[in-house]
């Protein structure tokens, strides 16, 4: 993973963005495209078909929609496209979740099928029902150049962990789109937050989750238990908002705008505030394709708790083919409701302390939850977290952790924090902000070299 990360920041980009901005106007879809497919090939060459099947599916999906748009035919063609994208994601992601379950409930001994899950296929597969939908809807026309359509789907930035961009975001930019040089100096800024998070943050404070996660939980301790999740909590963000603050610096290096996909989602004060600022894209999608087309909130109170426990369920269970993850979601969808029920008018009289306090407790189960498969294990680190379990409250060990990470923490939970914005703004800092981008790449850069610990942790999903 470190020597890939080199290969892309030295290798692949630079070549990438010359070969681009050197081409023709009328080239530089099919340039891009090309290069994408490159990108994917590099780890997993043979879903390069899956990929391409899947856009190739939906363009003829989408003007055969369009086409026979007002009449019934159109729906067909709809169900059709839904049925191909999200067969596809179930075949690959989900078939052995199935077959195990299955075996469970029959006795039977079903062989799982153990194929390898291709690389952000849960994002990209989002991403093509949405042009689907939305031509239904008649909010975007059809695309009709093919290459432009397999190019969205396949744009290397955000193939892998998002942001979720919806056709519509950049259906313009797809055929018009220039690169100006203060949109050039703002991807780069953008993508060098993102490595920064990614490499100084996220590395640096998941060493200490995963030095916790594999270690016996009799050697646990109640303050270590809890000091491991919340180290988890900081490298889950800076992870996923690092890449995605990539992706988005890439995008507009090549003349594209993408979504914001974070909001200091760790200021929030109830569950539900959290789940507008975190990975926004995705709750938007289950919101106007899911939510939505359901009744939301407009059919009565009974219709309101379906629909949030059916989107929730679903959340999780797009997050991964097990149990712990429908839980999680459903474990959301609990609290959410309960906060709609009456929960969020009693929490906006209490002090802002007492309402924070409220949503990192809730949040930190939540990730335990998230983060062991095996729900088992999770639920014996939870009676660890509450001293169910008989662990010591603290010895020398959880002492040398706080002494030995209490920076790192200190600078992962300002840099969650809008202070950041703060400063950024400073005149000095915006003075002197080239030189500190410059010094972010270059300090990455060599922790890159240095270190073998870089997992993307939504490479799974």
């Amino acid at each position: 993973m470190v020597f890939s990360s080199l290969v892309f920041l030295f290798v692949f980009l630079p070549i990438t963005l010359l070969i681009y901005y050197i081409s023709n106007k009328k080239m530089k879809n099919l340039l891009l495209l090309i290069l994408s497919l490159i990108f994917y090939a590099w780890g997993e060459p043979i879903y390069i078909l899956l990929m391409l099947f899947s856009a190739v599916a939906d363009y003829v999906h989408g003007l055969l929609i369009a086409t026979f748009r007002g009449k019934i035919l159109a729906k067909f063609f709809l169900l059709s496209s839904l049925l191909i994208n999200i067969g596809v994601l179930s075949f690959f992601k989900y078939a052995d979740f199935f077959i195990e379950n299955l075996n469970l409930l029959l006795g039977a001994e079903f062989n799982l099928l153990n194929l390898p899950l291709p690389i952000g296929i849960s994002f990209y597969t989002f991403q093509t029902m949405s042009y689907t939908i939305d031509v239904y809807r008649g909010r975007v026309q059809p695309q009709k150049n093919p290459i432009a359509l397999a190019m969205y789907i396949c744009l290397f930035p955000q193939l892998i962990a998002g942001p979720i961009v919806r056709y519509e975001t950049i259906e313009k930019e797809l055929i018009h789109r220039r690169v100006t040089l203060q949109q050039f100096a703002d991807g780069v800024r953008l993508f060098a937050i993102g490595l920064g998070k990614k490499v100084l943050l996220a590395n640096n404070i998941g060493l200490l989750w995963n030095s916790i996660e594999n270690r016996s939980f009799s050697e646990l301790t109640v303050i270590s238990s809890w000091l491991g999740i919340l180290a988890f909590a900081l490298q889950i963000y800076f992870d996923f908002s690092g890449y995605s603050d990539m992706a988005r610096g890439l995008g507009k290096m090549f003349g594209f705008t993408f979504p914001i996909n974070f909001n200091y989602p760790y200021i929030s004060r109830s569950i539900t505030e959290f789940w507008r600022r975190w990975h926004m894209t995705l709750g938007g999608w289950f919101r106007d394709y899911v939510y939505i087309p359901l009744g939301g909130s407009r059919e009565g109170k009974v219709k309101l708790y379906r629909n949030l426990f059916i989107v929730w369920g679903l959340t999780g269970f797009w997050h991964g083919a097990s149990w712990n993850f429908v839980i999680w979601g459903i474990y959301f969808g609990v609290i959410i409701a309960i906060e709609r029920a009456g929960l969020h008018k009693l929490l906006s009289r209490a002090h802002p302390v007492i309402q924070h306090l409220y949503f990192i407790f809730f949040i930190l189960i939540g990730w335990v939850l998230f983060v062991f498969d095996d729900l088992t294990l999770g639920i014996q680190y939870l009676t660890i977290m509450f001293g169910f379990s008989g662990n010591p409250l603290l010895n020398h060990q959880t002492i040398y952790e706080f002494y030995t990470n209490g920076i790192i923490f200190v600078i992962a939970i300002i840099a969650a924090m809008p202070v950041v914005k703060v400063i950024e703004n400073n005149k000095m800092v915006t003075i002197l902000s080239p030189f500190i981008y410059f010094a972010i790449l270059l300090l990455s850069t060599a922790f890159l070299v240095n270190e073998s610990y870089n997992p993307f942790l939504y490479f799974r999903f």
